[in-house]
C-alpha cells in the first residue's frame, strides 16, 4: 500500500468517529474506547512499519492512549453502570490521570531522544518562560475560579489542566530544540494544543478525539522515525520569531494585571506600573534584536576574514591575491549592496613619480596600514575610473614595517561602496590589507629565491642529466665531460679524440657530420652512431651537434650523446606491432594493403601476374560458441601457420580480422599458378587441427583474383571479395575465381537486401496458410503459414527469392518473429470464430538463426500468452540440416518447446544428410516428405521404396508422418495405402488468406480432431 494511504484511511476514520460523537450523546463512551483503539492501532502499526531508533517513547505514546481511552470511557460511562458499579466512574478519573502522566513520561522521551543528553540551557529557559506564561493564563482565568467552585465542579476538572500543562511545557521544549522538527512532532503538538483547549473548555471528550487523531496520524507518518534522532544542528542564535514568543510569554504577567485591576476595579496607580513595566520590557527587548543582529554581522565578518586568509596563504600569483580580495569584499557587504574592489600594487618605475605621488606614499608609509573614507575622485585617477559609481572609497595602505628588504609600502587597497557600508567595513578592510601585504611579500620572496636559485639549478640539472654533455675543440678531443659519460662508456672520456669512443664503422660519417657542423650547416635530423658502452657492449648514441665557438664562454663545439638503444628496440617492436597481427604473426591489414599496392605499381611495369586470394573459415563462430574463443584463437594460430607454409617465400599471408586472411601471390607467370596456391591451402587444411578440446578440421572458402581481371589495388580487394562471396553461397569449402558477371549479380543482391530491410521495416509481408489434411478422411487438421513479401514493383514474391538473403543478412529474426506472432494472432481469430474444438493448428517454419538467439522459448511463450492459443495450437518446423548440429543448447529449446506442449516437425526430410540416431535421440514428432520424393514416386520404384521406408521408420518412433506436395489423387491413394497419414498440396487447396480459410472450411468439411 503506498505510503500516504494508511495516514489517510485513518484520518477518514477518526473523522466519522468525531461526527458519531457529536451526533450520537448516548454512545460517546463506547466511540471514545474504539477511537483509542484505532489509535494504538495506528501507533502500533506505525512503530512496525518505520522502526524508529528508540521505540520506548512510541509505545509509552501508545499506553497512555490506551489509559486516557479507558479512563475516559469509564468516567463518561452510562448512569445504569455507574449505578450499579459505584467505584467505575473514580476508577476512570484514576486512568484519565495516569494518561496524562504516561503522556507527559512520552514527550519527555521524545525531548530525551532530541537532545541526545546535550546541554540547552537558552532552550530550556524559553520553554520554562512560555509554559509559566500560560501557567499563570489559566490559573487566573480557569484554575483559580474554579478552585473557588470545587465543591461544585470536582477536583478534576482543576486536575487535569494541571496536567496539560505538564504536557505543554515538554512539548514546547520539543519545539524550541535545535533543528527543524518533522511533520509528526507538529501534528502530536496539535493534539496536544487541542486537548489543553478542551480541559479549559469543559469539553474532554473532543480533546481526547483530538489527541487520539494527533498520535495515530504521527506515527503512520514515516518522518515518525526521526523524533527518536538526535538533533544533528548545533544551538543558534535566538531567531525574530522565538524572541517575539518569549516576548508574548513575558508580557503575560503585566497583561494579567492589567485585566485583573480593570475588571476586579484596583488601583489606577498599578495601571501606570503595569503600563511601564511592558514599555520596559519591550524596549529590552529590542535592544537584545539590536545587539544580536550586530553579533551576527560580527560572526559573519570573522568568517569572511577567515576565509580570505586561507585563500591568501594558498594564492600562487597576484591574480589569485586580487580574487581572494575581491571574493572577501564581497562577503564582508551584504549580497544586495553595491562594491567594486581596487588591489593597486607598488612596483619600481623608471620615470620620476609626481611630487603628490611622492607625498602620499610617504604620508601612507607613516600611518601604516589605517583605511581612511576618502572621496572617489581624490584618489589616483586609475583607481577612480574603475570606481566612479561610488561618491566615497575606502583606501587602505599596506605596510610592512619590518619588511626584508625593499619599500615597506607594499600597495593600496581601494574598496567603493556606499558611504554607510564603508564605515561599518573600515576595520575588517585593514585587517584584510594586513593579509594582502603578507600575501604579496611572501610571493615576492619566493620568486626572488626562485631566481636566485636558477644557476644552482641549471648547474645540478647538467650534473645529473642521464644525457652526455660533451665539449669538443678544434681538434676534435673531448675537453669536457659530464658525469653522465662515465654510466655510459664505462669510464671518463675526458682527453680522448671523439672519433675513439665511436664504432670504427660509424668514425667517417662522424666526421662529416662534424664538418658540416663547423661549416654552419645544422643536420636536419639526429643523428645514430654505434659506440662500445659499458660492460663492452654495444650502445645505439642519438647525436646533437651545437657550434658554440662564437660564445666566449664554451668556444667549442658542444656535442650532447643519448643511449637511445632501449627506445630503438622499442620502436621496432613497436612498428612490428603495428604491421603485423599480434596472435598470428602474419602481417596485418595495413602492410597487406601496401605490399599490394607496391605489388600492384610493379606488375603494371613489368607485366607479371600477381593474385589475391580472400581466405575465410567456414563456421567459424560456431567453434568460439560450443568450445569456447581460447580454443578458436588455438585454430587460427594453426590455419595460419598452414596458410603461411603452403605460400612461396615471395608470397604474403595476412590476418585482416577474425576468421579472415589474404595472401598475396606475386611474380608468376599465369592466373593457374594462383588457383595452385588455393588448391596448397585446401591440401595443408585438410588434416586435423590438435586443440585442447579435441581435434577439428579446419574447413575454409577461397576467393581468386589476379591482375588480368584487375589493374589497382583497390580493385583487386575488391573482385577478391566478391569471389569469397561467390564461394561461401555456392557451399563453403571450395575457391571461386573473379568473374566479370559476377559484379552484376551481386549488386542485384545488394538491391534486394536493401528492398528487404525496408520491407521488414515497413512491414510488407503477409501470410498464406495451406491446409494439412487428414489423407484417409481429407478433413483439414492445420494449416502450415508461408510468408510472402508484397513487392511494391514485383507485386507477390515467393521465400524462394530472398529467404537466402534474409538468412545472411540477419534480417530473418525480425521476420520470423513477425510470422510466429502474426500466425499466432491468425489461429486465435479463428479459435474465436470457428465451433470450439474444430480450430486446427498452424505450422510455423523456424530459422537456425532464430534457435541461436537467446531468449527464443520465452519469445514463443510470450506470443502464445498474447495471443491466447494453447501450445497444442502451435507447430514448429525446423530444417533438416538441424539435426547434425552438435548444439546442445538447441536441443535443449527444443525440449523446452516440447515440453510445453509444442510439436516440433522436420521439415523437407530426406533431402540432406541425416542421421537416423538423431530421430530417435532427439525431441521430434513429426516428419514431412519432401515433394521430390512425391512426385516421383508413381513413376519410379526407388522413391517409392524411399517414401515406404520413411513411413515404416516414423511408425517405429511414433513419429507422425506428413507427405507435401501431393497434387494427384493418385499420389493420395498410395500414401493412404502405405499408411501414411496426413498430407498437403495443391490436391487439396493452394495457400490461402487468413479469410479465404474459413470460406474453404465451411465449403468443404469440419477440421479433424
Amino acid at each position: 500500500m503506498p505510503t500516504r494511504w494508511p495516514a489517510t484511511i485513518f484520518g477518514a476514520w477518526m473523522v466519522v468517529l468525531a461526527v458519531a460523537f457529536g451526533l450520537q450523546p448516548g454512545l460517546r463512551a463506547p466511540l471514545l474506547l474504539i477511537a483509542g483503539a484505532s489509535a494504538v492501532a495506528a501507533l502500533t502499526l506505525g512503530i512496525r512499519r518505520s522502526r524508529p531508533d528508540d521505540e520506548r517513547p512510541w509505545w509509552v505514546l501508545a499506553g497512555a492512549v490506551g489509559l486516557s481511552a479507558l479512563g475516559g470511557a469509564a468516567a463518561g460511562a452510562p448512569a445504569f453502570l455507574t449505578d450499579r458499579l459505584t467505584w467505575l466512574e473514580p476508577a476512570g478519573t484514576a486512568l484519565l490521570l495516569v494518561g496524562y502522566a504516561a503522556l507527559a513520561v512520552a514527550l519527555a522521551g521524545f525531548v530525551d531522544r532530541r537532545t541526545s543528553s546535550s546541554r540547552d540551557r537558552a532552550g530550556l529557559l524559553d520553554a520554562l518562560m512560555v509554559t509559566s506564561g500560560v501557567a499563570l493564563l489559566i490559573w487566573t482565568f480557569v484554575v483559580g475560579p474554579r478552585l473557588e467552585s470545587s465543591v461544585a465542579t470536582g477536583w478534576t476538572e482543576v486536575a487535569m489542566p494541571v496536567a496539560d500543562l505538564l504536557c505543554l511545557g515538554l512539548l514546547v521544549r520539543l519545539a524550541t530544540m535545535p533543528g527543524r522538527l518533522v511533520a509528526p512532532g507538529y501534528i502530536l503538538g496539535a493534539g496536544v494544543v487541542a486537548l489543553l483547549a478542551a480541559d479549559v473548555a469543559r469539553g474532554s471528550g473532543y480533546g481526547q478525539l483530538a489527541l487520539y487523531t494527533a498520535a495515530g496520524l504521527a506515527a503512520l507518518i514515516p518522518s515518525m522515525a526521526e523524533l527518536t534522532r538526535p538533533a544533528e544542528s548545533p544551538p543558534t542564535e535566538t531567531s525574530h520569531a522565538r524572541l517575539a514568543l518569549l516576548g508574548v510569554a513575558a508580557m503575560v504577567a503585566p497583561t494579567v494585571l492589567l485585566v485583573k485591576m480593570f475588571r476586579d476595579g484596583q488601583y489606577a496607580g498599578l495601571t501606570v506600573v503595569a503600563a511601564l513595566s511592558t514599555l520596559m520590557m519591550a524596549l529590552v527587548l529590542a535592544r537584545m534584536a539590536g545587539i544580536m543582529a550586530n553579533h551576527r554581522k560580527a560572526m559573519s565578518r570573522e568568517r569572511a576574514l577567515r576565509e580570505a586568509s586561507a585563500a591568501l596563504v594558498s594564492a600562487a600569483d597576484v591574480e589569485a591575491v586580487g580574487l581572494a580580495v575581491r571574493t572577501a569584499v564581497a562577503q564582508l557587504i551584504p549580497d544586495d549592496v553595491p562594491n567594486g574592489v581596487v588591489l593597486a600594487i607598488a612596483i619600481a618605475q623608471a620615470e620620476p613619480q609626481s611630487p603628490e605621488a611622492v607625498a602620499q606614499a610617504a604620508v601612507d608609509r607613516a600611518t601604516g596600514t589605517a583605511a581612511r573614507l576618502v572621496t572617489t575622485r581624490d584618489v589616483d585617477w586609475a583607481v577612480a575610473v574603475r570606481l566612479t559609481q561610488f561618491t566615497k572609497t575606502l583606501r587602505c595602505p599596506m605596510v610592512l614595517k619590518d619588511r626584508p628588504a625593499g619599500d615597506p609600502l607594499v600597495g593600496v587597497l581601494h574598496v567603493g561602496a556606499p558611504t554607510w557600508a564603508l564605515l561599518e567595513l573600515q576595520r575588517s578592510v585593514e585587517v584584510l590589507a594586513g593579509q594582502v601585504a603578507l600575501a604579496l611579500e611572501r610571493i615576492a620572496l619566493g620568486q626572488e629565491v626562485t631566481r636566485q636559485n636558477s644557476e644552482r639549478y641549471f648547474r645540478t640539472l647538467v650534473q645529473n642529466t642521464a644525457d652526455v654533455i660533451t665539449i669538443v675543440d678544434e681538434q676534435d678531443r673531448i675537453r669536457y665531460a659530464s658525469p653522465s659519460a662515465i654510466g655510459v662508456f664505462g669510464g671518463d672520456p675526458t682527453g680522448y679524440f671523439l672519433p675513439e669512443v665511436i664504432h670504427p664503422g660509424e668514425r667517417d660519417r662522424l666526421g662529416e657530420v662534424l664538418a658540416a657542423v663547423r661549416s654552419g650547416h645544422q643536420p636536419d635530423e639526429q643523428p645514430d652512431f654505434r659506440a662500445r658502452g659499458n660492460r663492452s657492449t654495444e650502445v645505439l648514441l642519438e647525436l646533437q651537434c651545437r657550434d658554440l665557438r662564437a660564445d666566449p664562454t664554451v668556444s667549442a663545439l658542444v656535442i650532447t650523446m643519448r643511449d637511445v638503444t632501449e627506445q630503438r628496440r622499442l620502436q621496432n617492436e613497436l612498428t612490428h606491432q603495428a604491421f603485423h597481427d599480434a596472435m598470428t604473426g602474419l602481417a596485418n591489414r595495413v602492410l597487406f594493403n601496401d605490399r599490394l599496392r607496391h605489388a600492384a605499381a610493379r606488375s603494371a611495369r613489368d607485366g607479371s601476374v600477381i593474385g589475391v586470394l580472400f581466405i575465410d573459415l567456414d563456421d567459424f563462430k560456431i567453434v568460439n560458441d560450443t568450445l569456447g574463443h581460447a580454443v578458436g584463437d588455438q585454430l587460427l594460430i594453426a590455419v595460419a601457420h598452414r596458410i603461411a607454409g603452403a605460400l612461396r617465400a615471395d608470397d604474403t599471408a595476412a590476418r585482416l580480422g577474425g576468421d579472415e586472411f589474404a595472401a598475396l601471390v606475386e611474380n608468376v607467370n599465369d592466373p593457374g599458378a594462383v588457383e595452385e596456391t588455393a588448391n596448397r591451402i585446401f591440401t595443408a587444411l585438410t588434416e586435423p587441427i590438435a586443440t585442447d578440446a579435441k581435434p577439428l578440421y579446419a574447413a575454409a572458402s577461397i576467393g581468386i583474383t589476379t591482375t588480368p581481371e584487375g589493374h589497382d589495388a583497390d580493385e583487386l580487394l575488391r573482385q577478391a571479395d566478391l569471389a569469397l562471396y561467390v564461394a561461401k553461397g555456392a557451399g563453403k569449402n571450395q575457391w571461386r575465381r573473379y568473374q566479370a558477371h559476377l559484379h552484376d549479380e551481386m549488386v542485384q543482391r545488394l538491391e534486394l537486401r536493401s528492398a528487404l530491410n525496408h520491407a521488414v521495416n515497413e512491414g510488407h509481408f503477409l501470410l498464406h496458410y495451406q491446409p494439412i489434411v487428414d489423407l484417409p478422411s481429407g478433413m483439414a487438421v492445420g494449416f502450415e503459414a508461408l510468408v510472402r513479401w508484397h513487392h511494391p514493383k514485383r507485386g507477390i514474391v515467393t521465400p524462394e527469392e530472398f529467404i537466402e538473403v534474409a538468412e545472411e543478412s540477419g534480417l530473418i529474426l525480425p521476420m520470423g518473429r513477425w510470422v510466429l506472432e502474426e500466425a499466432l494472432r491468425t489461429v486465435a481469430e479463428w479459435r474465436r470464430i470457428l465451433p470450439a474444438g474444430q480450430a486446427p493448428y498452424v505450422s510455423v517454419n523456424v530459422s537456425v538463426r532464430q534457435f541461436r538467439e537467446s531468449g527464443f522459448v520465452e519469445q514463443v511463450r510470450a506470443a502464445l500468452t498474447h495471443t491466447g492459443v494453447p501450445p497444442h495450437g502451435l507447430m514448429l518446423e525446423i530444417t533438416e540440416t538441424l539435426l547434425v548440429k552438435d548444439d546442445e543448447r538447441i536441443w535443449t529449446d527444443l525440449g523446452a518447446l516440447r515440453e510445453m506442449g509444442i510439436r516440433i516437425a522436420i521439415d523437407d526430410f530426406g533431402t540432406g544428410y541425416s542421421s537416423l540416431g538423431y530421430l530417435r535421440q532427439r525431441p521430434i514428432d513429426i516428419i514431412k516428405i519432401d515433394k521430390t520424393f512425391i512426385d516421383d514416386m508413381v513413376s519410379s520404384p526407388q522413391p517409392m521404396a524411399l517414401v515406404s521406408g520413411i513411413v515404416s521408420l516414423a511408425q517405429s518412433l511414433g513419429l507422425t508422418v506428413i507427405a507435401e506436395g501431393i497434387e494427384s489423387p493418385t499420389h493420395r491413394e498410395v500414401l493412404v495405402r502405405l499408411g501414411c497419414p496426413l498430407g498437403q498440396g495443391y490436391l487439396f487447396s493452394s495457400p490461402l488468406g487468413p479469410t479465404e480459410v474459413l470460406a474453404w472450411l465451411r465449403s468443404t468439411q469440419q477440421v479433424a480432431v
